[in-house]
């Protein structure tokens, strides 16, 4: 279950989002069916189309949202494999009344039957649980530490699974505005710069350019809110199983300290 997150995999995805954000918007937005005489360069008919009007910068918040997308379905897998089967705090009960019993070896067959991160720290934790009960070499201070690292280092190995891409979600929180904010400034030049026209104002180049504005800031916006509420989700997620983690190894190690005296 630990498994780094590969980088290259993850570039690959997101340069498709972008190939596939300029073909939306070249094939889908700017279909001719969009614009009146279907032609793109004229006035638009329907929403597509006014979202077409919005410029170069909507492929690469098309790809934003599409990236979100991307990543929070890999999220919501990556996250079901880590809590394992059935409930969480079920099992952790499960795992107390097995120690507190002394039933280590139930305890193990529970974990393989729940997996999971949370059961693969568990597990590792009860296995130098066992090896170093009998172990007369040791005094109960070295035991308690030895099963503390177990359980350490085994944490130490889930935790990238359950937190890795979280960061991509974050970036897309922040660049979602910003690359919006870029398009709506670039809109409200040409639309300015159609007003100041001598004579009478350039009435297409000035609703132009509001449209590239606000398609802008909406997809933008949309972006951001999006990844925001995901990313906060999904770390809340990751909060809970942490703390999961942390007290299954925490019953682990005061049921030792308390049955050897």
């Amino acid at each position: 279950m630990s498994k780094k997150s590969n980088p290259m995999n993850n570039l690959i995805l997101i340069l498709s989002a972008i190939v596939v954000g300029v073909l939306v918007y070249l094939f889908v937005l700017g279909n001719g069916s969009n614009f009146e005489e279907g032609d793109n360069a004229k006035h638009p008919l329907n929403i597509m189309g006014i979202m077409f009007k919005g410029g170069i910068i909507v492929p690469l918040l098309i790809a934003i949202i599409l990236i979100v997308v991307t990543f929070t379905i890999e999220r919501f897998i990556t996250l079901a494999k880590v809590s394992g089967k059935g409930n969480v705090q079920t099992f952790i009960q499960n795992i107390r009344n097995y120690i507190s019993n002394g039933q280590i070896n139930e305890a193990i067959a529970e974990c393989d039957k729940q997996k999971g991160s949370i059961a693969n720290v568990v597990r590792n934790g009860l296995e130098e649980y066992s090896r170093v009960e009998n172990d007369s070499t040791m005094d109960k201070e070295r035991k308690v530490t030895a099963i503390q690292k177990g359980l350490e280092e085994a944490t130490a190995l889930e935790l990238p699974m359950m937190s890795k891409n979280l960061v991509i979600l974050s970036t897309c929180a922040s660049i979602a505005v910003l690359i919006g904010l870029i398009g709506t400034v670039v809109g409200m030049i040409r639309a300015f710069s159609a007003m100041a026209q001598a004579g009478a104002p350039d009435t297409v180049a000035l609703a132009t350019g509001i449209s590239e504005a606000l398609v802008n800031t909406f997809f933008g916006i949309i972006g951001s809110t999006m990844s925001i509420i995901l990313y906060n989700y999904f770390s809340s997620k990751v909060d809970a199983l942490t703390f999961a983690i942390d007290e299954a190894g925490f019953s682990i190690v005061q049921t030792f300290s308390s049955k050897h005296k």
